[in-house]
């Protein structure tokens, strides 16, 4: 079985890599990755490669356009527009990635008992993936945002219990076809319990369509996360988000065009990296691909 998954994986990134565009888009997702991790070294101090932290206000150089100084320019409260993207990438990122582990989480479970047990279970839990999906998960995460107030955690939560749903679905699809495979039968005749046989042997079977949707779900958080933040109900100030960051430039759009262009080019090519890498790991996926 290790071998088989081994091998699996090697196909998969061999044919991945045959795309030099989703090659392109991982490299940009891991170089905002370290950018994120690496945000206080370059951007907090004096020291730092950019001398200035995402809160410092430099009232003298308010709305200052690009320069040597101020690459990216400055807010209205003269604070570096560069840092303040820098340590909003963190925020992005980590919202994108920990709400889609928590989708993952909640949805790979619900899906593995719904396909794996059938009958009441599979009943219940169809029922609840349907009750989710009757409300739009923008406004649905709102309501949660707004009920418990806005944070970091709150909006990986609410992000986290709207998003299950797709991962469910897929893992229960898979469990439906694999339950009845003969690794699955061997499992039960050698004794193994069902806790066993769900995590250890049909689970992992299960998780190559999860894992694509997966990276669409980052994706779609990330977005989210800007949205909210954009709409004043993300982050609270003075957090740097790219969402936030927008959001002040409303006021100035006219002549700060370095508010709207910078946070917004991040946020595109954030979301589309993430979504050319989940449509290319699909395709690779498929053994029909060549």
């Amino acid at each position: 079985m290790t071998r088989a998954a081994g091998g699996m994986w090697t196909i998969t990134w061999r044919r991945f890599r045959r795309s030099r565009l989703a090659v392109i888009a991982l490299l940009y997702v891991g170089f905002v990755a370290l950018l994120a991790i690496a945000a206080p070294i370059i951007a907090s101090s004096s020291k730092s490669l950019i001398p200035f932290g995402p809160n410092d206000v430099d009232a003298a150089n308010r709305l200052h356009p690009p320069d040597a100084q101020h690459r990216f320019g400055t807010d209205e409260l003269g604070r570096d527009v560069l840092a303040r993207m820098i340590h909003g990438a963190r925020v992005s990122l980590t919202v994108g990635v920990l709400a889609t582990a928590m989708a993952l989480i909640v949805g790979s479970f619900l899906g593995a008992m719904a396909g794996y047990y059938g009958g009441a279970v599979d009943w219940l839990v169809s029922r609840l993936i349907e009750v989710v999906l009757c409300f739009p998960l923008l406004f649905l995460a709102l309501a949660i945002v707004a009920f418990f107030g806005p944070s970091v955690w709150t909006i990986m939560i609410a992000l986290g219990l709207t998003t299950w749903t797709s991962e469910a679905r897929f893992v229960r699809g898979e469990f439906l076809r694999i339950r009845e495979m003969e690794f699955a039968y061997a499992a039960r005749a050698s004794g193994a319990r069902d806790a066993r046989i769900i995590f250890r042997h049909l689970l992992p079977n299960a998780l190559a369509p999860v894992l694509v949707s997966a990276s669409f779900g980052v994706a779609y958080a990330i977005l989210t996360e800007s949205a909210l933040s954009f709409l004043g109900l993300g982050v609270p100030l003075p957090t740097a988000t790219w969402g936030s960051i927008l959001a002040s430039a409303k006021e100035f759009i006219e002549y700060a065009w370095w508010l709207v262009v910078f946070p917004g080019v991040a946020i595109f090519l954030t979301v589309a990296a993430f979504n050319i890498i989940g449509d290319r790991f699909r395709d690779a996926l498929d053994p029909r691909s060549e």
